[in-house]
């Protein structure tokens, strides 16, 4: 910020509405449309995604594993440790295939 004056002035006038040198309100919606941040995937979607169209239950942690197997973005978690007393446990196969498939239909992967 400045408090110096501007040295010279742009005016500019736009009319909106439909005909000749008018600027469409749809074109303006539409664009608007792209620049819209992607609503944020939660686990429980994805678990919802997949009881719905396969039939069974996946844990979170199966989610994260495979999240983690592809290099995605990963959210530090507050409880957290260190070390883990227990390693972690590989999904099965048709459970990443499951997880796969919904990371795509919500354009993650």
């Amino acid at each position: 910020m400045s408090r110096k004056s501007p040295d010279s002035v742009i005016h500019v006038t736009v009319a909106f509405g439909e005909g000749a040198g008018k600027v469409p309100l749809n074109a303006i919606a539409e664009r608007e449309k792209k620049y819209l941040p992607k609503p944020k995937i939660t686990y429980k979607m994805i678990q919802e995604y997949i009881e719905k169209k396969y039939g069974f239950k996946v844990h979170t942690a199966y989610i994260a594993e495979v999240k983690r197997s592809l290099g995605l973005k990963m959210y530090d978690a507050p409880n957290a440790v260190e070390e883990l007393k227990h390693p972690r446990k590989r999904p099965p196969k048709e459970k990443i295939e499951a997880i796969t498939d919904a990371l795509k239909y919500f354009e993650v992967i």
